[in-house]
């Protein structure tokens, strides 16, 4: 018999710690894409399910396994960042030249739109100016974790010029959920990188200083809140009356909701909105959801969130990567309440499969050392 004393080994997770785990993570993930393909049975519109099944749900779940797979090196990260910032760079170029052109490549709704706004809005080769500025926030905030936990001057002044320029970018969108989204990813970088007590208490001073600014500013300054036609649905270019809209479809089937990708048919025949004035989405996915899919979407759909934030935080302190990827979740997440689109866009799912390969091979880092 060996005389080498037994390695003890961790007893077996809980139910409930089973599901706080990068595969925990991974099985709800693919559970709410097999809810979404069951419920798209009885959907009011199965054209638009089998549209986001066929386009975005699958060839995403298939990207995701890829990269989890993938052994995510400091240089291989390092590299996959200069790509997104060379595109993002690239990006904001052309949105540039659209603004000082006044004119735009795509979209003709924005097209439209930008002839009866007060401003002028790009959205660069994107089809839609808050995604545009959504890439553009979380390349940001990629590149501020880089300028904060650096101690390279060069590396410095050049994240600080490339965040200078995006920035422009991100303004020349005019999209206000992706400086939001922005707001955010920076808040968590502060808060991992100093103290999250003073990040929380600068927060809640910005938040009441832009709120007395908004209400005490001019209607001149055509934030919707004053003047002729001032409201809520105004100041929030009419997202109030999509999210009342898509709570009284909850409200009229709770239970299984309408089917994926009913939203727009039936907000339709609720609101007796035209063909034009109809959205895709509510413009808040947690009401998308609960109007789409019902009780049951909506509880996997926050399991879901509330596993992956518990796993991409967890142990992340020490690892700027972890912390990128936290923070550049939390700002998506942000960014799908205030606008649309979070299995439908592959950041969602590149930024987990990527933070649970980090996560993953930091616990197995943790139990070989015992």
């Amino acid at each position: 018999a060996s005389s080498q004393p037994r390695r003890a080994q961790a007893p077996p997770p809980g139910r409930l710690a089973a599901w706080l785990t990068p595969d925990g993570v991974q099985r709800l993930l693919f559970g709410a894409v097999a809810l979404y393909v069951l419920q798209s049975v009885y959907s009011a519109d199965h054209t638009k399910a089998a549209e986001n099944i066929a386009f975005f749900y699958v060839p995403f779940a298939l990207l995701f396994l890829v990269l989890r797979r993938v052994r995510w090196t400091r240089e291989l990260l390092l590299r996959c960042l200069g790509v997104a910032v060379a595109l993002a760079v690239a990006f904001a170029g052309v949105g540039f030249v659209e603004y000082a052109r006044k004119s735009l490549f795509l979209n003709p709704k924005v097209v439209a739109a930008n002839q009866y706004d007060n401003y002028f809005r790009v959205n660069s080769l994107f089809f839609d100016p808050n995604i545009y500025g959504r890439f553009l926030a979380l390349v940001m905030i990629a590149v501020t974790t880089v300028v904060l936990w650096t101690s390279r001057r060069r590396d410095m002044l050049l994240g600080g010029a490339v965040l200078a320029w995006l920035l422009g970018g991100l303004v020349t969108s005019f999209s206000q959920s992706s400086i939001a989204a922005l707001l955010l990813g920076l808040a968590v970088l502060a808060a991992c990188r100093w103290d999250v007590r003073a990040t929380l208490y600068a927060a809640a001073g910005l938040l009441a200083l832009g709120g007395a600014l908004v209400l005490l500013a001019p209607a001149s300054l055509h934030f919707g809140l004053k003047g002729s036609g001032g409201s809520t649905s105004n100041f929030t270019s009419g997202r109030t009356k999509l999210i009342s809209g898509g709570l009284e479809l909850f409200a009229e089937r709770p239970l299984q909701g309408y089917g994926p990708g009913s939203f727009e048919r039936e907000y339709k025949r609720h609101s007796g909105a035209s063909a034009e004035n109809a959205t895709s989405a509510s413009h808040t996915i947690p009401v998308t959801v609960a109007a789409e899919q019902g009780i049951l979407g909506l509880a996997v759909y926050l399991a879901l969130l509330l596993a992956a934030f518990a796993v991409l935080f967890r142990g992340a302190g020490r690892s700027p990567p972890r912390i990128a990827i936290a923070a550049c979740f939390a700002a998506l997440v942000l960014h799908t309440w205030t606008y649309a689109d979070f299995l439908e866009d592959p950041f969602t799912w590149a930024l987990l499969a990527i933070g649970l390969a980090l996560a993953g091979a930091a616990r197995d880092a943790r139990a070989s050392s015992f």
